[in-house]
């Protein structure tokens, strides 16, 4: 009965020497950016004067009548990584969240525009996911919403939407609900952005409308 005890105890840890590391190799290297109730690890960009505030463990954002786009940017900076993040939005609103993005100095431009490769959130049917040169000039820089008649139904209105993205060297990837939206490598971008901020839009709206309002939980990153 011993022998056969101590073979049994030998089989259990076999198992636990498979299964703990295995759970552990799938959370290494992640870094939550967000403690679920407070803004600390973030800082409001210099230009626009949308509101943040922590909202049933999300980050939300709401617009101000008049007010152009606002940033709520990651005080570290990231160069290659793997992104993940929940997101929730206003059917009227456009937003979206910078990667690899900082504020503009006097040699760039506006001085304190938030500005860099940006994948865009919006409602359905829309470009939801495609990546977007913020104040760079440069426009879409994925290929797809260039055709003004391109739109995807990836988004769920009105309902929590998982966002990936996978940025490593010039080539960026995104997915939403685990679809894949957009591949590009796009060597312009990546020379003058090739590490930078996460930022979270709210955009500028009308005066007039309003108020729109977007959230963002379960936000962690993977450096690659």
């Amino acid at each position: 009965m011993l022998r056969d005890a101590f073979q049994s105890f030998i089989v259990t840890c076999g198992l636990i020497a498979v299964v703990v590391p295995g759970l552990a190799t799938a959370e290494d290297g992640w870094k939550s950016l967000f403690d679920g109730s407070t803004l600390n690890g973030w800082t409001r960009a210099a230009r626009g004067v949308a509101e943040y505030d922590v909202r049933d463990r999300a980050i939300h954002g709401v617009t101000v009548e008049g007010s152009e786009n606002t940033f709520l940017a990651s005080e570290q900076e990231f160069g290659d990584f793997e992104l993940e993040f929940e997101v929730k939005v206003h059917n009227q609103l456009n937003s979206g969240v910078q990667i690899r993005s900082r504020e503009q100095t006097k040699d760039d431009g506006k001085e304190g525009r938030f500005f860099g490769p940006q994948v865009e959130i919006e409602a359905s049917p829309g470009q939801a996911g495609y990546v977007y040169g913020e104040a760079t000039g440069l426009g879409w820089l994925s290929a797809a919403p260039k055709d003004k008649k391109h739109s995807h139904n990836h988004i769920r209105n009105d309902e929590w939407n998982k966002y990936r993205v996978v940025a490593m060297g010039p080539r960026i990837q995104t997915w939403i609900n685990g679809q894949k939206v957009a591949d590009l490598t796009h060597a312009g971008i990546y020379k003058t952005h090739p590490k930078g901020k996460i930022g979270l839009q709210v955009h500028g709206i009308k005066r007039g409308t309003g108020p729109f309002d977007v959230s963002w939980r379960n936000i962690r990153i993977k450096e690659l």
